[in-house]
């Protein structure tokens, strides 16, 4: 099947637009060691495990998809393991990207249960290519659209201060800067990546017995593109019900809301509408995630009452 010459844009805007290299996520809160390896919550033997799906400007031709897998486990009290899958498909598989990252922890415990986590992160990228049946107004060869099929490895850094009522992170998940297109005969480089770097907090008020504000923030840095800020706040009832609204400004206003459905399992979703000049193009994003903690002692006990 013939792609239109709308994905190229989409493809360009993405590509050379560094804000959005990395993908974007409205509930980042539940998926923290992706974005952070250092990401720790003490609960010793309690394994995390999440999936992420999020489809982004629903409508828009050729419009970003993006599956995540994360999984977290505190193997003691100062050691923590992580791992993610990242799948990225941008215009119907023109191109394909996948990540793939385990994560070390280390917790320094201070005074007060304070505690400073330390994080590393290493693994790889694959990145494809897939121009087959496009059609271009012009039949001249263009270098920055031939087919590529790509494996680079990656490194990330991270650190997570965190206490039973509040969290700051601080992180690059991708430090090695990469060209997923090489040169040809001198043209430019297209789809270079450059470092993205995150500052994160979260605080958790208790309002009532049944009822927790939970307000957080996300930014996010690259060289080259303005500064994404995300800024939230869920109201959590009775520890299973939660919603909450969602802003990231110049682009996106969200509603979040999620829900225990068991003892062990959690599932969520959140619609952004998008408010910049892209929403005449597209009726919005859906963002679903199901979290799983599983307990392997059989120990009894929920999630850390930092809720994070």
């Amino acid at each position: 099947m013939k792609k239109t010459i709308l994905i190229v844009g989409f493809l360009f805007s993405i590509l050379t637009a560094t804000a959005q290299q990395d993908p974007q996520y409205t509930q980042y809160m539940y998926n923290m060691n992706v974005i952070n390896p250092a990401y720790a919550t003490g609960d010793q033997s309690l394994l995390d495990v999440g999936v992420l799906y999020r489809t982004q400007w629903v409508g828009a031709v050729g419009a970003p998809k993006t599956m995540t897998v994360f999984a977290h486990l505190p193997v003691n009290k100062k050691v923590e393991l992580g791992f993610s899958l990242i799948s990225d498909d941008i215009g119907d598989g023109a191109k394909k990207e996948n990540n793939f990252f385990a994560d070390f922890a280390y917790v320094l415990p201070l005074q007060n249960n304070h505690k400073l986590s330390l994080g590393l992160k290493a693994g790889f990228s694959s990145l494809q290519t897939n121009f087959n049946g496009f059609k271009f107004e012009s039949t001249s060869t263009d270098f920055a659209f031939d087919n590529s099929n790509l494996l680079k490895p990656n490194v990330g850094v991270g650190a997570y201060y965190f206490t039973n009522k509040y969290y700051v992170g601080l992180s690059a998940p991708n430090l090695l800067n990469t060209k997923h297109i090489e040169k040809h005969a001198g043209i430019s480089d297209y789809g270079s990546e450059n470092v993205h770097a995150f500052f994160t907090g979260g605080y958790v008020f208790t309002l009532s017995d049944a009822f927790k504000l939970k307000p957080a923030f996300m930014s996010k840095f690259v060289n080259g593109a303005p500064i994404t800020v995300d800024l939230s706040a869920n109201v959590l009832y009775n520890d299973k019900l939660e919603l909450g609204a969602s802003y990231r400004l110049g682009d996106a206003v969200s509603v979040l809301m999620n829900v225990k459905a068991t003892s062990n399992i959690r599932v969520g979703y959140a619609y952004d509408y998008t408010v910049s000049n892209l929403g005449q193009f597209n009726s919005g994003t859906h963002e679903f995630f199901i979290l799983f903690n599983l307990d392997l002692l059989s120990k009894g006990y929920d999630k850390s009452p930092r809720f994070f």
